[in-house]
């Protein structure tokens, strides 16, 4: 049965954005070394949850994270946005000190 943990959140507009795009599966979220501040997020549709993943779960929809990952996601949220430049999955992250231009790397 999934983990869950109040350490990373779902906004509602991500639940229903991986419930029409997700087909039973659910949205992985890791965090990769590399990027222009130190750190980056891959972000990534996918059919099941690893073994170990911790799953986070809101009105249906489905977050897996690995072990490593949640460390740099504590008390994160994970929202879906629309811009004028276009829509995306964005992770709003208080330990961040730093991020690039485009929002997908950071630095803790």
């Amino acid at each position: 049965m999934p983990n869950l943990t109040p350490d990373l959140t779902l906004s509602a507009a991500a639940a229903a954005k991986i419930n029409a795009i997700a087909d039973g599966g659910g949205l992985r979220v890791a965090v990769e070394g590399g990027g222009c501040s130190g750190f980056s997020y891959e972000i990534d549709i996918a059919p099941a949850p690893e073994a170990d993943d911790i799953v986070i779960e809101r009105d249906g929809a489905r977050l897996f994270v690995d072990p490593v990952s949640i460390a740099f996601l504590k008390g994160s949220e994970v929202d879906w946005v629309e811009e004028i430049v276009g829509s995306a999955f964005k992770v709003r992250n208080p330990n961040a000190k730093s991020s690039c231009g485009c929002g997908v790397s950071f630095s803790v």
